[in-house]
């Protein structure tokens, strides 16, 4: 049966004080939630999404060669060798419908994070009139930005659940007629964030269909795209037809490349929305400094790093499975380096957060805060924990021996 406004699908929130709690950051919130307490053992932080792994060789004598470069405003749509080393890297990694232009259908982005947020405000602008108030959908629980974005392009947030029954990905048969019409933008993030699912090219083809059919942007949230242990997942630009109509896949080299604080990603898609997209960004978005994207040149013609990556995030899920088994529901992600507990019971998410910081000095983050209530009251991230597997395999070791002796 198709889900309507009225049963299930949340709409944005409105102006009460629970409503204003909701919007704040996961991480302050969470911050708030453990400071009375004080760590009981030496402290393990798996509640922030920080790699941590080393630095790859290449950044510091690629900065050092372009340093003069720091002298000079950056171009909003980057410089020709980032888009042409993108275009090339997005040829090699994924079966396109054919080669991206460079000059075209790239951008260069501060990080995804500031792309997704003026793309929500773009996308406001760029569809066409809307059978009713403009709305964004995205998944629930869901990466902040895609929030704020959406409230600052003054559309109607509507959450869509993601849980175990629906494979945590969005429903996409639940959406009636009346809210697709209205859509301007739907964000979907594949390896998930928090759950670490991977959506199929059978469920990239069927939402293109929907974007087609109703005329709105598909913004593809991939930052996640080159961490896992078995398939490499697929993106949402090998399902957009030839000329990538109504689809923008972003991507960022903080997870792949293990480079968080260098802030250089991209947004790959169809040029006439990226024509839009680069106009505001001329006049609004942070530019990103030239050496910063002579690095991502680097990075982008390099995979041994990439696969060095990948292996020791496979050395922590392979101590994850041993140390965790089944409990908590646990189930090894198909992408991402995020686990997803149940703990609803041992008390929900939030005792379990304060259980685990307070007697064994590991952070976590409740999943309530990642996610928000749907009409009906459910909330799809309460009784849920996000583990991020960022630190050392010895850390991480040690962090999820105290999780279980403490949880159990």
């Amino acid at each position: 049966m198709a889900m309507t406004a009225s049963s299930g699908v949340a709409q944005g929130a409105g102006s009460s004080p629970a409503a204003g709690q909701a919007e704040r950051s996961p991480f302050i919130r969470t911050a708030e939630l453990l400071a009375p307490y004080q760590p009981g053992k030496p402290l393990i932080t798996l509640s922030l999404g920080e790699p941590q792994h080393p630095v790859p060789d290449f950044v510091g004598p690629v900065l050092a060669r372009h340093i003069a470069d720091f002298g000079r405003y950056p171009i909003a749509k980057g410089i020709e060798p980032f888009r042409q080393a993108v275009a090339g890297w997005l040829s090699r990694r994924f079966d396109l419908p054919r080669p991206m232009d460079p000059d075209s259908e790239i951008i260069v982005l501060n990080g995804s994070r500031e792309g997704l947020f003026f793309a929500a405000i773009t996308a406001a602008r760029y569809v066409g009139p809307r059978k009713g108030k403009p709305a964004i959908l995205m998944p629930n629980p869901f990466y902040p930005a895609y929030g704020a974005g959406a409230r600052a392009a003054g559309c109607e947030l509507i959450y869509l659940p993601t849980t175990l029954a629906n494979g945590f990905l969005p429903d996409l048969d639940a959406l009636d007629e009346a809210t697709l019409a209205r859509t301007v933008a739907m964000f979907i993030a594949s390896p998930a964030n928090p759950q670490g699912s991977v959506a199929s090219h059978e469920y990239f083809t069927r939402l293109k269909q929907l974007a087609d059919r109703y005329g709105f942007m598909i913004l593809s949230d991939e930052c996640y795209s080159e961490i896992y242990t078995r398939q490499a997942p697929g993106s949402m630009l090998e399902c957009a037809g030839p000329d990538f109509t109504n689809v923008v896949a972003f991507q960022s080299l903080s997870k792949r490349s293990n480079l968080p604080g260098m802030r250089v990603g991209f947004a790959a898609g169809d040029r006439k929305f990226l024509a839009a997209f680069h106009e505001l960004r001329n006049v609004a978005a942070p530019q990103v400094p030239v050496p910063l994207q002579q690095v991502a040149v680097a990075a982008y013609n390099d995979e041994a790093h990439v696969e060095e990556n990948r292996r020791l995030y496979r050395i922590k899920f392979d101590l994850a499975d041993q140390i965790l088994g089944s409990r908590y529901g646990y189930v090894r992600p198909a992408g991402g380096f995020c686990v997803w507990l149940d703990v609803s019971d041992r008390g929900g998410d939030e005792a379990a957060a304060v259980r685990l910081y307070r007697d064994a000095g590991v952070r976590v983050i409740p999943g309530t805060y990642l996610s928000r209530p749907q009409n009906d009251g459910f909330n799809p991230g309460a009784g849920y924990i996000r583990l991020a597997l960022v630190s050392d395999s010895e850390s991480t070791a040690e962090a999820l021996h105290r999780l279980v002796e403490t949880l159990d």
